[in-house]
């Protein structure tokens, strides 16, 4: 079943569905299914997501600004138009160096 707000042949722009909020990392489901989803994320520079595991493959694509995006204890620097892959069930936590958005699609395996 697919879990959405958004219509099936209407036109949006991506980044203005998101805003950061000075208290926390904003967080915006596009749509959800039992095998995953997409979700966009808006950090203010110096918020993280502390570690963690995802229960699904993870795509991480930087709209704006610049995240550091550490995988397994290595960090990597992500920029506006970079993205990467991610396993299912690896740690990972992400801080953001700039105000960013990031679309984050999952897909369990």
């Amino acid at each position: 079943m697919l879990d959405t707000k958004y219509k099936f042949g209407e036109v949006h722009d991506l980044a203005a569905q998101v805003e950061a909020a000075t208290d926390r990392v904003h967080v915006q489901h596009i749509f959800n299914t039992a095998n995953g989803g997409v979700a966009l994320l808006a950090f203010k520079a110096g918020q993280k997501l502390d570690e963690h595991v995802a229960p699904a493959n993870l795509m991480v694509n930087v709209l704006e600004g610049e995240i550091e995006f550490t995988v397994v204890d290595t960090p990597h620097t992500l920029k506006a138009g970079e993205f990467m892959l991610v396993g299912e069930n690896v740690r990972h936590s992400v801080a953001a160096k700039a105000d960013s958005k990031v679309l984050l699609v999952k897909v369990k395996s």
